[in-house]
């Protein structure tokens, strides 16, 4: 049996060929290692229960492009699999290629805790510029308007509302906010958390203008990039992109460019496209 995992920074989505479908935390290898992945799936007690059901194991992850990182994630898998006679780990950004493909060549964005993106024919994937992180880049991503979110309230920039809502909601204080940034683990899994507050600030104009400020940014770095970039769809997967497609459009459409298709969880045409090969 096979089962396929497309995983981010915040969670790993396991797609069985029976459809049946499992989460667990997302594994990124440039702050997990092959024991804390391994010792994470085992907690999962469903997997673990049926983990000797599969012979083919496709991961698909947030910083699996090198073939170390890949290591640091197939021995892992080796280990937790133990029946599997097949274990492939490859980069996000294929999976968001293969999950959005429609034929002919686009551009294919990843907007979701983090940002990429990539040209793509149907056979051969092509970066021009490097996704950066939370830290140098991610430009429209959830950790990227996260950080946004944070420094504003921290200023006293942000509306009333918004301010309000984060305290009351989230409990944000700035003790807090600096030890889950700069002292804790997974920064910018703690700063994508707080997109949601997108849609959910009461300040609508406010927050559609950081959401555009964010996505032109995006596009400028990361679609622009492409040789002749208006001669092909941009094709998106992730929440962001999902939950704020009025505005990418809006984006796009400035920066003469068509929308292409726009998929949330790429894993079920991961699966799809796999048991078709």
């Amino acid at each position: 049996m096979t089962i396929i995992a497309e995983s981010g920074s915040t969670k790993t989505n396991w797609l069985t060929e029976k459809h049946e479908l499992y989460q667990t935390i997302g594994f990124n290898p440039l702050f997990h290692s092959t024991e804390s992945i391994y010792n994470e799936m085992m907690k999962h007690a469903e997997l673990v229960n049926i983990r000797t059901h599969f012979k083919r194991v496709f991961f698909y992850g947030a910083s699996c492009s090198s073939p170390a990182r890949n290591k640091t994630v197939a021995d892992a898998l080796k280990k937790f699999f133990t029946e599997a006679e097949t274990i492939s780990v490859d980069h996000d950004l294929k999976a968001a290629a293969v999950a959005t493909y429609s034929g002919g060549t686009g551009i294919v964005g990843i907007l979701g805790t983090g940002s990429n993106s990539g040209l793509y024919n149907g056979k051969d994937l092509t970066e021009v510029v490097p996704a950066l992180g939370y830290v140098l880049g991610d430009e429209g991503s959830g950790a990227y308007f996260g950080k946004k979110l944070m420094a504003l309230y921290l200023y006293k920039q942000l509306p009333a509302e918004t301010a309000k809502l984060l305290e009351d909601k989230y409990k944000v204080e700035k003790e807090k906010i600096i030890e889950s940034v700069y002292q804790k683990p997974h920064a910018n899994v703690y700063l994508a958390g707080y997109a949601k507050v997108l849609s959910e600030s009461p300040d609508k104009e406010f927050m559609d203008e950081m959401v555009e400020q964010g996505f032109t940014q995006f596009f400028k770095y990361h679609v622009c990039c492409y040789e002749n970039y208006k001669q092909y769809p941009v094709h998106f997967v992730g929440s962001i992109a999902f939950f704020m497609k009025p505005i990418l459009e809006k984006v796009a459409e400035k920066f003469g460019c068509h929308l292409g298709n726009i998929n949330r969880e790429p894993v079920y045409k991961l699966l799809e496209w796999h048991m078709k090969q």
